[in-house]
């Protein structure tokens, strides 16, 4: 059955588009910033955009903070929305069940499609982010200066204004990548229960991006201080932090932990109502 659904998932023209569509968006960034020559100054704009003129081998982790916010959510949302009620949707599921399959079997595939798709997108962005920056900005060499006393040549400079060596941005990059990958699998447990819910996929999907729009208001808001750091959206930039020195761990633990509870406590919830839910389409 996993075998069947990954088939499905690499087969899907939307499955394809969506992954252009996300490695796109950061490699026209990143043509305008190499033309013009002009990043947004520092704590401005995406996160790191502003070093990448200096080393493109930030690139990566620049690309991932240009889709985190928007584009990189719709998707995972969109894909697990349909994950079970497109299926509903187009009468296909009570047909699916109808085999010796199993309501756990089909929910445990899904979610393994799910995870590879997640899985995929992340790492694709930071992939060709990778290739494009060191493509347009190259991998020159910066000289970084604590204190003012003479240092080497490194990578990259941290947000804290000390030197990475570039197996030091790599091993970084990946924790990135790790942290945004794991925080995607909370909006696809979201997206995942509403479509145990509902038949309609637009449904699941604009619930779950409702849920996190009502999270990123709250977050913002003093008023909502009490439950701040206990939504999901909470620690969603917390991954910068893998690219101070020393890397500061507190948020991006908080972070692991909060989505390491939304998906577990959704994803049984999903598993609960669909196991006892009448198939009528």
């Amino acid at each position: 059955m996993i075998r069947v659904e990954l088939a499905k998932l690499v087969r899907r023209p939307r499955t394809w588009a969506s992954l252009a569509l996300l490695c796109g968006l950061p490699v026209l960034v990143a043509v305008f910033v190499a033309v013009t020559n002009v990043a947004p100054p520092p704590g401005r704009g995406p996160a790191l955009l502003s070093a990448v003129l200096s080393s493109g081998s930030l690139y990566p982790a620049a690309a991932l903070a240009i889709v985190l916010p928007i584009f990189l959510p719709v998707a995972v949302a969109v894909a697990a929305g349909d994950s079970i009620a497109g299926e509903a949707g187009s009468g296909m599921l009570r047909h699916l069940l109808a085999r010796p399959v199993g309501r756990t079997r089909l929910l445990a595939a899904k979610l393994v499609a799910l995870m590879a798709y997640v899985l995929a997108a992340v790492t694709l962005v930071a992939l060709t982010a990778l290739a494009t920056g060191l493509l347009l900005f190259g991998s020159q060499q910066v000289a970084a200066t604590p204190g003012g006393l003479a240092a080497p040549s490194f990578g990259a400079t941290s947000l804290s204004g000390s030197g990475l060596a570039p197996a030091d941005i790599l091993v970084r990059t990946v924790g990135a990548v790790a942290f945004i990958g794991v925080s995607m699998l909370g909006v696809a447990s979201i997206a995942l229960f509403l479509s145990t819910v509902t038949d309609s996929a637009l449904g699941a999907a604009m619930g779950a991006l409702a849920a996190l729009i009502t999270s990123e208001v709250l977050v913002t808001l003093n008023a909502a201080a009490a439950v701040g750091p206990y939504l999901p959206t909470r620690y969603w930039l917390a991954w910068i932090d893998f690219f101070r020195q020393p890397i500061l761990w507190r948020n991006i633990e908080r972070g692991f932990a909060v989505q390491g509870v939304y998906v577990v406590v959704l994803l049984a919830a999903a598993w609960a109502h669909f196991a006892t839910k009448d198939i009528t389409s």
